[in-house]
């Protein structure tokens, strides 16, 4: 099978073909991280035809990070088009990623910011078994890892950019690595004081009790994950539990079933932390899956 390549886009000038360089040399983003971005799943048919799924929350979303950051983005209606014109270039079907990066722009002939839309291949289309009903999510390993600050570090601190996605994920790449070092997938990060937080690329839902839980953001500094939010509201209407509280890390050794969640691989159960095995409700994975649209 042929390389499937990315499609970027950029404000101002459209589709570019994706090998031609997009940044100058002093754009703040890539000198400073000095940027933030929001990423959504894309569906494309066997036709071509290709969606996002939840734009307008990703856009909200994006636009508060900016707000946070003090960077002029463009409007949504901007970023909309960007996007229309990224999806008239992607025909690829199956399971694809979109990114919207924004930048402060450059620091030696300030022109205002920098924004990008990317569209990238993750795999064919999810399998559905009989009845279409979705399969339920594959599963992981992960191990815990300190973040290295007490749960409501961010209470007073909003130059911390919690539950900010910005492009400085330094220590969020860190993280990864050593838990591939550790013989792990992915990683649960920890607060000083005994608490779970999320993943380095993702959110957290935990079932304890019939109820799924997941960090609440604020005080945690914690990203507001769409996925997670979509999780929750479903199980409330199907009668489940559903909140926003403070896990207690030995909770999660003893939980009814742990999920990594994000956008664009929906949630992944955990199946052995820190080495070891984690219960797994093969029901409860397959109506999280179905919580989440995959």
């Amino acid at each position: 099978m042929s390389e499937v390549v990315p499609v970027v886009a950029v404000l101002g000038r459209g589709v570019v073909d994706a090998a031609d360089p997009v940044l100058t040399a002093d754009d703040l983003g890539l000198t400073r991280g000095d940027g933030c971005f929001d990423s959504a799943r894309v569906v494309t048919a066997p036709s071509g035809a290709a969606r996002v799924v939840d734009l307008d929350e990703h856009l909200a979303r994006l636009a508060a990070s900016a707000a946070a950051m003090a960077i002029d983005p463009p409007t949504h209606e901007q970023w909309r088009h960007l996007v229309t014109q990224a999806l008239a270039a992607w025909s690829t079907p199956g399971e694809a990623v979109l990114k919207l990066l924004l930048t402060r722009g450059r620091e030696w002939r300030p022109s205002g910011s920098t924004a990008i839309v990317t569209i990238t291949h993750r795999g064919p289309a999810l399998p559905t078994t009989r009845g279409g009903a979705h399969t339920p999510p594959r599963s992981i390993t992960a191990v815990t890892l300190s973040r290295g600050h007490p749960s409501d570090a961010f209470t007073d601190a909003p130059w911390l950019l919690g539950g900010i996605k910005t492009l400085s994920y330094a220590v969020n790449a860190a993280a990864t690595r050593e838990a591939r070092r550790r013989g792990a997938d992915d990683v649960i990060f920890t607060t000083t004081d005994g608490f779970a937080l999320d993943g380095p690329t993702s959110g957290l839902v935990v079932a304890r009790d019939g109820v799924l839980t997941s960090t609440p953001t604020g005080a945690t500094g914690i990203l507001e994950s769409v996925t997670v939010a979509a999780i929750l509201e479903a199980a409330r209407g199907d009668g489940l539990g559903a909140a926003y509280d403070l896990v207690p890390v030995p909770d999660l050794y003893t939980a009814d079933a742990v999920w990594l969640v994000s956008s664009g691989r929906g949630p992944v159960l955990v199946t052995v932390l820190d080495g070891r095995a984690l219960r797994v409700d093969d029901d409860l994975a397959a109506k999280v899956s179905r919580y989440a649209g995959f």
